[in-house]
């Protein structure tokens, strides 16, 4: 068989020159007899050659060989959820939780290894994210295949006796990197220059001369060469620095706008694990290509190499572990545990420009207001977070309710655009802080952005986190593209995460499919949406397909640009009709309006366009020109006739 996921786990923090893969195919044992598994996917999946769901035990067995390496440790990327690891019948320990790396030191030793795990059906006191759970999570409507077993590669990795134990390494500082970690050496030299390890522990300062920012833009990464006398580490870095400065976000001093798109990191083959090395690859360029700069990785810690290349890309990357479902103290306490290894594994990726930890009262059963057991959670996991880094931003609870969190993020789902439009300027405004949210079939409750009356209504940045609407691909392609323009028309907002980049099982709500294949959009261009440079119309649309009425006479139509650049614009707004369903060609003769200085970050004033009446139904497309000609922003109007629902099935009684 090909051998699955070969590569080495940990570009970022490279020992490739001593490692050999576990992946590959393993003897498998459950209630339901003997069989083989291909290791590292699911049992529930049918890369595993398994595909059992609801299996609550397996045991895993393969033969280890033995190395040469001055120290050899067996290391896990994740299993899911108990595991209980023996080696020539000799326990080794056991781990609980199934989304953070472990490992064991298994120096001269080889035989038969042995896993043994545990994946409970009932996951709601558990960490486990959106795993479906028996009995049912709260939010199973939105809950997927489980992930039991070993899910990430499994390998040996050889080090040596004077080990470098750990590296942080922090670039915020612009001009150079700030290295700590722990070693069994004297001495650490990194690029040569040796420095004191004291207590078991090192501290540098890396100076240098010409720095090089990591930015989407560019970026650049650096590679740090840390050895000991028979030890040898490469970390990747990057000279980034994220902050907020009041309502504002910023990237290395220039203000920042978060364009990103939500991605579960789900596979129809191979669920939660990636079926390959492209899949992870090209899961960003998909989010690149349709003009995202971030992805907002939903509950998931994804594996240090999709990391490794957003590095390499330039895709910011909000990051957030898998919660319990249901809150008591071990739940809490559970979710708490996985904090230090996340950040000791992660936190060197310049991409990761912010944190997540709970999701919509996920495990806080959605009552911070009303518990204060439930609250100090909440506050408690942002205080054990910020103990671990203080270089990024942190959310404690995306979506609503906040009590302490350095982003004041919001999830708001609607299917009106009108209702959609007057929330939007109402919570930009401050004269509203709570929405409408279902969290049932029928159950609608309003939350608010707050979840305390102390937290402060100004000062800190709003970020939508999550949005969307439509059953059908052209509608919610449709609602993508004005609720995506009402986020731009104001100011006051610092960003916004689009629901999502890929469907998911039942979930229907990606701008591409399961298998990542394109949808209908209606001639929609993502890229054009999500650009530096938009147009904002001055309409609510009626219908998908059908954003107005066919006019039968001239009418006016106000339309501002938003600009996320460095530099002002200045130009002017164009309009023409052209076929029902066609794309934007430029055309001479076109309906013009200049429009003003166009300052960064400041919606401008309106232009007014006198739009003549078509023929019948057509497309009404519009775009923004620089001085020079150059086409920097486009959208687009359709108007058709707007049918009432059709009610004829109904009889009076």
């Amino acid at each position: 068989m090909t051998l699955p996921k070969p590569e080495y786990p940990r570009p970022d923090r490279d020992r490739s020159d001593r490692w050999l893969t576990l992946n590959g195919t393993w003897s498998f044992s459950s209630d339901e007899g003997d069989t083989e598994i291909t290791v590292p996917f699911a049992w529930e999946t049918p890369a595993s050659g398994v595909q059992r769901t609801w299996l609550e035990h397996g045991v895993y067995r393969r033969d280890v060989p033995a190395t040469e390496w001055p120290r050899t440790y067996l290391c896990f990327g994740g299993v899911h959820h108990r595991a209980r690891v023996t080696l020539d019948g000799e326990l080794l320990g056991e781990h609980v939780g199934g989304s953070v790396p472990f490992e064991f030191d298994i120096t001269g030793r080889s035989g038969e290894l042995v896993v043994e795990v545990e994946a409970p059906a009932d996951k709601r006191e558990l960490v486990h994210g959106k795993q479906r759970s028996i009995p049912r999570d709260d939010y199973d409507g939105v809950s997927f295949t489980p992930t039991s077993g070993i899910w990430q590669s499994v390998w040996l990795e050889g080090r040596g006796r004077e080990e470098i134990r750990s590296v942080v390494v922090r670039g915020d500082s612009l001009t150079g990197f700030d290295v700590a970690g722990e070693a069994d050496a004297a001495e650490v030299r990194i690029d040569g220059v040796p420095f004191a390890v004291v207590d078991g522990r090192f501290a540098a300062r890396i100076d240098l001369v010409e720095p090089r920012l990591w930015s989407p833009a560019d970026p650049h990464l650096y590679e740090l060469e840390l050895t000991t006398s028979d030890d040898r580490v490469v970390v990747t870095a990057g000279l980034r620095r994220i902050e907020t400065r009041g309502e504002e976000l910023y990237l290395n001093g220039e203000r920042l706008y978060l364009r990103g798109v939500l991605d579960q990191g789900y596979w129809p083959e191979t669920g939660l694990t990636a079926p390959s090395e492209e899949a992870l690859v090209r899961d960003l360029e998909l989010a690149r290509d349709l003009g995202f700069t971030m992805v907002r990785k939903h509950i998931k810690l994804e594996e240090p190499r999709w990391l490794h290349h957003a590095d390499r890309m330039g895709m910011l990357v909000w990051a957030e572990p898998p919660a319990p479902s249901r809150w008591t103290p071990a739940s809490a306490e559970a979710f708490l545990a996985q904090l230090p290894i996340m950040v000791e594994r992660d936190g060197n990726h310049p991409s990761i420009i912010a944190w997540g930890l709970y999701n919509e009262e996920w495990g806080l059963d959605w009552d911070i207001p009303g518990s204060p057991e439930r609250a100090d959670a909440a506050v408690a996991a942002y205080d054990a977070l910020r103990a671990l880094d203080d270089t990024r931003p942190i959310v404690e609870n995306s979506g609503w309710n906040h009590v302490r969190t350095d982003l004041v993020d919001w999830h708001y789902y609607d299917e009106d655009p009108a209702s959609w439009a007057r929330n939007l300027a109402e919570l930009a405004a401050g004269s509203r802080e709570d929405w409408p949210v279902k969290l049932g079939p029928d159950f609608v409750v309003d939350k608010s952005l707050y979840g305390s009356d102390d937290f402060p209504r100004t000062g800190v940045p709003i970020v939508n986190s999550e949005y969307g609407a439509g059953f059908t691909s052209l509608e919610r392609a449709w609602h993508s593209r004005w609720q995506t323009q009402e986020l731009r028309r104001h100011d006051r907002f610092a960003g916004y995460v689009y629901t999502e980049l890929t469907d998911v099982e039942h979930e229907m709500a990606g701008v591409v499919d399961a298998d990542r294949r394109p949808k209908d959009a209606g001639g929609l261009d993502y890229r054009a949406m999500h650009a530096d440079t938009v147009l904002v119309v001055d309409l609510v649309p009626a219908h998908a397909g059908a954003d107005i009425r066919v006019p039968e006479q001239p009418f006016d139509l106000d339309v501002h640009v938003s600009h996320h650049g460095r530099a002002p614009l200045s130009g002017a707004v164009h309009a023409a009709w052209g076929a029902a369903g066609s794309r934007l060609r430029p055309v001479d003769g076109a309906v013009t309006a200049p429009v003003g200085v166009v300052r960064p970050f400041e919606l401008s004033a309106a232009a007014t366009l006198r739009i003549p009446a078509p023929a019948g139904p057509a497309r009404l497309h519009l775009w923004f020109t620089e001085e020079d000609g150059t086409v920097r922003a486009s959208t687009f109007v359709d108007a058709a006739p707007v049918e009432q629902p059709n009610r004829r099935g109904a009889r009076a009684e």
